[in-house]
C-alpha cells in the first residue's frame, strides 16, 4: 500500500506540475503588471481597514486566518526537509515561487471573493465556487469540492499533527498517544464553534506564535550576523549549481524548492481563497491584495529565518537517492523539525527543543483549524444546504480521526499523503484559476481605475461586466 502511495505522489508531482506552478505565477505577474512589488503599500494599508458585518470577518481576520493555514509545519519541518532533499539552494526556489505565487493569491482570491455565497449567515466561498460560477462548469467544481474535503478533512490534518507529536516526544518525552488524545480534544472543543470561533482564535494565536517564533530567529541570526552573506551566496550558488558540493542538485532543488514553497504558502493550491471569501470588504480585489502579502510573510520572513537557522549552525544532512548522503552533519537525524529544534538547540540548548516543540503546537494546531474550515466550507458547496448537519459531523470526525492517526504514524507517510493532498488540489485550481484570467483582470482594472479617481473602491458586478457574482449585485 505504501509503494502504491509513493508511485500516486510521483505522478502527481511531476515536473509538468512544477512547470505549472512557476508558469502561472509568472503569467499572472505579467497580467497584473507585478503588483508584488507596484502594490506592496496598498496591500499593507488594506490589511488594517476595518469592514465587518455579522455575516462576515474583517481584513485582519481573514488574514489570520489565512496566515494560520500557510504558516505551518512547512515553515519549520518543511524548510528543513527542502535543504535535506534539495540542498541549500532549494531555498532560492522556495523565494521563487514564494514571489510569483503571490500574483497567483491574489488572483485566486479575488476570484473567491467575486463569487462567494451567504450561507448559514456565513459568507462561503472558494475554487469550487467559482470554477461553477465563473467557468459554468459542475463536473469540475464538485471534483475540486470531494478533493479539498478528502485533502483537507483526511490527508493534510495528519501532517501536521505528526509535526507536533514528533516535536513534543523530542523535547518533553511524551508519549505521542496521550500527545494525540491532548490536541483531539483541544480541536473538538473549537471545531463545534464554527468560523467565528476559529477566526477569533486566529486572531490571537497567529500574530503571538508568529512574533515569538521570528524574535528567536533574529537573535540567531544576529549572534551569525558576520555569516550572512556566506549563507545567502550558499542558497544562491546551490540554486544554479555553482557550489561545488551541490552543483549536481539543481533538479532536486528546483523541484523541492517549488513542492515545499507550494506546501508552506498554499499560493495557487486553492486552499486559501476559501479564507479570502470569508472577509468583509467593499472590493473583491481588496482581499486579493491581502492574501498576497500573506504569502511574503509566510515564505520570505518566516522560512527564510528557519532556513538561515538551519544552514548557520550546520545543523541538516542533504540526501542523494543515487550515493545516500551528499552533506552528513548530524548523523542519525531524520529530515524535519529535528534541524530546527537542533539549530536553535546550538544556541539556546536549554530551551532550544522546547521552545520549537511549542511553537510547533501552535503553528500546526492553527493550521488544523484552517483545513477544518476549508473542509467545511466544501461539504457545505457539495451538500447545498441539504443533510448539511450529517455532513459536517462526518467532517468532523474524519479530522480529528486524521489527526490521531498523524500522531501515532510515521513522518514519511504522513507527509507524502499530504503532498498528495495538495497536488491534487493545485492541479485542479491551477487550470481553473488560468482559464479565469480574463474576468479576474476585469476585477482589478476596476480597483485600480477607481483608485486612480482617488476613491475607495467599491465592487458593483454589472459595472465590471461580471456574469453570477450575485453578492454584488446592487439588490444585494
Amino acid at each position: 500500500m505504501e509503494r502504491i502511495i509513493y508511485w500516486i505522489n510521483d505522478i502527481v508531482w511531476s515536473n509538468v506540475l512544477i512547470a505549472l506552478c512557476l508558469f502561472t505565477g509568472l503569467f499572472f505577474s505579467i497580467k497584473l503588471r507585478f503588483p508584488q512589488i507596484r502594490l506592496l503599500r496598498e496591500m499593507v494599508r488594506l490589511l488594517f481597514v476595518k469592514e465587518k458585518s455579522s455575516e462576515g470577518i474583517s481584513s485582519f481576520q481573514a488574514f489570520t486566518l489565512a496566515i494560520s493555514g500557510r504558516i505551518g509545519t512547512g515553515n519549520i519541518a518543511g524548510v528543513a526537509t527542502a535543504i535535506a532533499m534539495g540542498g541549500p539552494g532549494a531555498i532560492f526556489w522556495m523565494w521563487t515561487i514564494a514571489f510569483l505565487g503571490s500574483a497567483s493569491a491574489i488572483i485566486e482570491a479575488t476570484l473567491s471573493q467575486t463569487y462567494k455565497e451567504v450561507s448559514k449567515g456565513e459568507f462561503r466561498g472558494g475554487p469550487a465556487y467559482y470554477i461553477l460560477k465563473g467557468l459554468k462548469n459542475k463536473y469540475l467544481a464538485v471534483l475540486f469540492a470531494i478533493a479539498t474535503v478528502v485533502s483537507c478533512g483526511f490527508l493534510l490534518p495528519s501532517v501536521q499533527s505528526n509535526s507536533i507529536a514528533l516535536a513534543v516526544e523530542k523535547a518533553f518525552g511524551v508519549n505521542t498517544i496521550v500527545t494525540a488524545a491532548v490536541v483531539c480534544v483541544l480541536l473538538a472543543l473549537i471545531i463545534i464553534g464554527g468560523v467565528k470561533r476559529i477566526s477569533k482564535v486566529a486572531e490571537i494565536v497567529v500574530p503571538f506564535m508568529a512574533v515569538s517564533y521570528i524574535v528567536m530567529a533574529l537573535v540567531i541570526i544576529s549572534l551569525n550576523i558576520s555569516e550572512v552573506p556566506a549563507m545567502f551566496a550558499l542558497i544562491f550558488k546551490s540554486a544554479f549549481g555553482v557550489d561545488a558540493t551541490f552543483g549536481g542538485m539543481v533538479g532536486a532543488a528546483i523541484s523541492w524548492g517549488v513542492q515545499r514553497g507550494i506546501y508552506s504558502n498554499e499560493a495557487g493550491q486553492g486552499t486559501a481563497p476559501h479564507a479570502a471569501a470569508a472577509a468583509e470588504v467593499s472590493h473583491p480585489y481588496k482581499q486579493g491584495l491581502v492574501q498576497g502579502f500573506s504569502v511574503y510573510v509566510d515564505t520570505l520572513f518566516v522560512c527564510t529565518a528557519t532556513a538561515l537557522m538551519i544552514l548557520f549552525t550546520n545543523q541538516y544532512n542533504v540526501l542523494n537517492d543515487a550515493s545516500g548522503f551528499v552533506v552528513e552533519n548530524i548523523p542519525g537525524i531524520e529530515p524535519g523539525a529535528a534541524f530546527t529544534q537542533n539549530a536553535i538547540s546550538t544556541h539556546f540548548p536549554v530551551i532550544g527543543n522546547e521552545f520549537v516543540a511549542i511553537a510547533l503546537m501552535f503553528f500546526a494546531f492553527t493550521t488544523i483549524m484552517a483545513y477544518y474550515y476549508i473542509a467545511e466550507s466544501n461539504i457545505d458547496f457539495l451538500f447545498n444546504g441539504k443533510k448539511l448537519k450529517a455532513g459536517i459531523w462526518f467532517l468532523r470526525g474524519l479530522i480529528l480521526v486524521s489527526t490521531y492517526l498523524g500522531c501515532v504514524k510515521s513522518a514519511k507517510l504522513a507527509w507524502t499523503l499530504g503532498d498528495i493532498g495538495v497536488g491534487l488540489m493545485a492541479w485542479i485550481n491551477l487550470i481553473a484559476i488560468l482559464l479565469l484570467h480574463k474576468k479576474a483582470m476585469k476585477v482589478a482594472n476596476d480597483y485600480e481605475s477607481q483608485r486612480k479617481h482617488n476613491k475607495e473602491p467599491e465592487f458593483h458586478a454589472e459595472t465590471a461586466g461580471i456574469e453570477n457574482a450575485d453578492f454584488w449585485k446592487p439588490e444585494q
